[in-house]
């Protein structure tokens, strides 16, 4: 992931401004994918681990290099999400971990609600469920929910020639034990489909390169709907699910809810910064990207260039995890820039950390007395 941005904004003098936009992405060809191992006579099929849909700060760095550092200081986006291009703006988001989709449908068969009282979830169940799942925005507030379990993309690895550090040429091969080819992960996206993001900033049409490899891609901005904008501003009160996933905690260190120092003091104790009352989550999610120039050789100046440098590496609480807290709590954009890490100049939340949505189907109803499970349960290990 690329931010082109390596000067510290300014401290905004009013509020950020609520997202305002789709951005939808296009591929022409293939995307982002992350890199396999290099191949050798006994590494030929080597492959690592994949990174997609790309995270909202790779599409930063775009804004980045088209507005310019001082047209974005009150820049904020959120994603990734998807949509099938005929139905937007409508678009599909990560579903509550609370929604248990039966196996092999794409139908909710349970949904886990917190009794209060009791201190469990309830229903108890003890099957096997679809792991993941996502559900179109616009049924966020209804009853019923159209829930797709596949995705719109599938991963194609091609090999690809190992380039020179400084220019895309072709490396002349040097050592033959590392060889000269690798393994790219690509991603071919369904060409009825494309990513979205949402943005408090409107971005051009057209060409652009995206992601790691720089593949060309087409975009389109276009205004949120109407009930978009209604459910973001909504408080997401008691219970709500993240729709993006959140790194909270310290610079230095991740935890499962945010985190705030006791006083203005260097060395202050780190907080909680709301009462957690129960929570459904699953395994974390590595979250890395690139910020910042590099120091020249031999000197603390930096330097100019293309490629940034990588960040800390933290784990992010994954998309679809369900909180209920003690005491309800505003919408997302009302939430203090204090609970967001930062990493240099820049806040998480300029990137849509932690978005999320009210959620009512997580309370138990007086009607409902059903035995039920543990207060903090995991669905990572179906």
């Amino acid at each position: 992931m690329s931010i082109n941005s390596d000067s510290p904004p300014a401290k905004p003098q009013e509020p950020t401004p609520p997202f305002s936009h789709l951005v939808t992405i296009e591929p022409l060809g293939l995307l982002y994918g992350s890199a396999g191992r290099f191949l050798s006579p006994e590494n030929l099929v080597g492959r690592s681990g994949s990174s997609f849909p790309p995270s909202a700060a790779t599409l930063s760095g775009i804004f980045a290099a088209k507005l310019g550092d001082k047209n974005i200081r009150n820049l904020q986006l959120a994603g990734p999400f998807w949509g099938k291009v005929d139905e937007l703006p409508d678009f599909y988001v990560p579903t509550p971990l609370n929604c248990l989709i039966e196996k092999g449908k794409s139908q909710i068969k349970h949904k886990l609600s917190w009794d209060a009282v009791e201190k469990q979830w309830l229903p108890n169940v003890n099957e096997k469920f679809e792991k993941g799942g996502w559900v179109k925005v616009h049924d966020w507030q209804k009853e019923d929910w159209e829930i797709s379990t596949k995705v719109p993309w599938k991963s194609v690895s091609h090999l690809h020639p190992r380039l020179e550090e400084n220019q895309r040429r072709v490396q002349v091969e040097k050592n033959r034990d590392k060889g000269s080819l690798f393994l790219e992960n690509g991603v071919q996206l369904d060409p009825d489909y494309c990513l979205v993001y949402l943005s408090n900033t409107k971005l051009d049409s057209g060409w652009y390169r995206f992601g790691g490899e720089g593949h060309l891609v087409n975009i389109e901005c276009k205004p949120i709907s109407a009930e978009l904008k209604d459910l973001l501003s909504k408080p997401v009160g008691e219970a709500f699910a993240l729709i993006t996933p959140a790194v909270w905690g310290s610079n230095r260190h991740s935890y499962r809810e945010p985190m705030v120092q006791k006083n203005q003091e260097k060395n202050s104790e780190w907080v909680l910064a709301w009462q957690r009352e129960a929570l459904l989550t699953e395994r974390p999610s590595s979250f890395r990207y690139r910020l910042g120039n590099p120091k020249k050789e031999g000197s603390e100046e930096k330097q100019n260039s293309k490629e940034k440098l990588l960040s800390r590496g933290r784990y992010a609480v994954p998309a679809g995890t369900v909180y209920v807290l003690k005491e309800p709590l505003r919408n997302w954009q009302s939430w203090p820039e204090e609970w967001f890490p930062k990493e240099g100049y820049y806040s998480f939340k300029r990137w849509g950390c932690g978005l999320s949505l009210p959620l009512e189907s997580a309370l138990v109803q007086e009607s409902n007395q059903q035995t039920a499970n543990t207060s903090e349960i995991s669905l990572g290990d179906n």
